[in-house]
């Protein structure tokens, strides 16, 4: 731990749709276990996700073929097995490159093109603006969960118990994401404050009704005189 201290612990890892914020898939990995090793399983957890999506007669139509088209990330997932890999799938990467020096590309021809056309792409404006859209819509839900949610300390036993609670947590959190596009507010005390606001509304609309009948019967009596 930061603190000099031993514990056991895990990591947390998010799959977050670039579009909406969505988190598609949460996978819980050994603290010691590497971002350029976890990575290959969150892809699987995601490729699971978007198959289950694409099996439903209801969201099926609304999914691209290629939804898997980009992928954005830290330094921490930069490697040359990572690049070589995302390039084999058809993804196109554009993945934070850590400052290493000079390096021998002698005999990794296929590893120093993948790790180039990488550079390129996080050095374009379509690339830079991804990554800055990525702490937008990434570090959204780390503040959701473990900040604010105070989930950056859990104290189950087993790490079954640690994903089930992790997972109604992301379940909450994009359950605030349809609650938001539905009334605009995703928080309950926003709902709270919704609510407050359309039940002055409904009491100021009442009123203006009554002040319309109360000026329609004075215009009747003295018609009637």
């Amino acid at each position: 731990m930061k603190d000099g201290q031993t514990h056991l612990a895990h990591k947390a890892e998010h799959a977050v749709d670039m579009e909406t914020g969505a988190v598609l898939a949460v996978t819980l990995q050994d603290a010691n276990a590497g971002d350029t090793t976890t990575i290959q399983q969150t892809l699987i957890a995601v490729a699971e996700q978007m198959e289950k999506l694409t099996e439903n007669d209801e969201t099926a139509g609304q999914i691209a073929e290629n939804w898997l088209a980009e992928l954005v990330t830290d330094k921490g997932y930069h490697s040359n097995e990572t690049m070589v890999d995302l390039k084999e799938f058809k993804i196109r990467s554009y993945i934070s490159e850590p400052k290493r020096g000079g390096r021998n590309w002698t005999g990794k021809t296929t590893e120093r093109d993948a790790v180039y056309a990488n550079r390129r792409r996080i050095r374009g404006e379509r690339g830079k603006s991804l990554l800055r859209r990525r702490g937008l819509m990434l570090e959204r839900p780390f503040a959701h969960c473990y900040e604010t949610g105070r989930m950056r300390r859990v104290h189950l036993r087993g790490r079954e118990n640690i994903l089930k609670r992790l997972l109604i947590h992301i379940a909450g959190f994009n359950l605030s994401l349809v609650l938001r596009l539905m009334t605009g507010n995703g928080t309950p005390r926003g709902l709270q404050d919704l609510a407050v606001a359309y039940i002055l509304t409904l009491i100021a609309l009442l009123k203006q009704i009554w002040q319309e009948l109360e000026a329609g019967d004075v215009f009747i009596s003295a018609h009637e005189c």
